[in-house]
């Protein structure tokens, strides 16, 4: 049903200067594979074939890392390390790449507009947020449970969290109805919110399930917070015609777009791994 992933994936990555000047932000490796790969791979287990990534200058890491490489096939052909490669090996051969770029960084609303070359304008289409590093141990992928939910409600959902108040000004806040057990009916979006302005503390993370009209009302979206086009106005516009549901998702999430969320992000998958052996 969603066979489409869209990767925003044109930022600075400010925050890890300088380990960003010439590296992407989307290709640090948390243990041994880049954020980005592990976007892919939970896109590809909710049943996405299309990775559509948004890539602008200075991240040709990108491209190069979802290509074969015939001088390091060669190199570790028949050694210990080949079946390193199985994982990537395994994403090549099942998955097509498309990338577009965004040429100014105008704001993620921006960016997912500029996809709709990728993913057209006749189905939805999934959206993750690579330095949203997202995991399940105890079942299904967050998107993997996002596109069921997509199957009985038919309409643009974002997973969402419960954070600290004094956190709510660095997200996109949901005010809506519970109309099941953790899956809300939107009634309005603010994007950073003050505190005092924050209806709830259900804030939006880095997965979307996005239908084709979301382009339109991106459309008719006017700049917002900092300047840029945010895809929470645009949302907000869709759930005032109940078109829209927050899902809070099982799991758990890292922000690796900070330095703390990605040393934590680290120290878990090494923990893990080390408890699997």
């Amino acid at each position: 049903m969603i066979r489409k992933c869209l990767f925003p994936a044109a930022g600075y990555g400010t925050r890890f200067l300088p380990a960003t000047k010439a590296m992407p932000k989307e290709m640090l490796p948390v243990l041994t594979k880049p954020l980005i790969q592990y976007g892919v791979e939970e896109a590809m287990e909710a049943g996405c074939e299309v990775m559509a990534v948004i890539t602008g200058r200075g991240k040709r890491a990108i491209t190069d890392h979802f290509d074969i490489s015939y001088e390091l096939e060669h190199q570790i052909k028949d050694t210990s390390k080949e079946k390193m490669l199985d994982g990537i090996r395994n994403i090549i051969k099942n998955c097509t790449f498309t990338y577009t770029r965004q040429n100014e960084m105008k704001g993620l609303g921006d960016a997912i507009y500029k996809g709709n070359v990728l993913v057209g304008f006749e189905n939805p289409f999934a959206v993750v947020l690579a330095d949203d590093l997202c995991v399940n141990p105890d079942g299904d992928g967050v998107l993997k449970q996002m596109v069921d939910l997509y199957a009985k409600y038919k309409c643009c959902i974002v997973a969402t969290m419960e954070v600290p108040d004094e956190d709510v000004h660095k997200y996109g806040i949901i005010e809506g109805n519970e109309i099941e057990d953790g899956v809300f009916m939107v009634s309005n979006m603010i994007e950073k919110p003050d505190v005092g302005e924050a209806p709830t503390n259900q804030a939006v993370i880095g997965r979307y399930i996005l239908t084709p009209d979301i382009f339109d009302m991106i459309k008719k979206t006017k700049p917002g917070k900092n300047g840029e086009l945010q895809i929470t106005d645009a949302l907000c516009d869709q759930a005032k015609k109940g078109m829209v549901i927050a899902y809070k998702f099982k799991g758990k999430r890292f922000d690796c777009g900070s330095v703390d969320g990605f040393v934590e992000a680290t120290n878990y998958f090494y923990n893990l791994e080390q408890e699997a052996k």
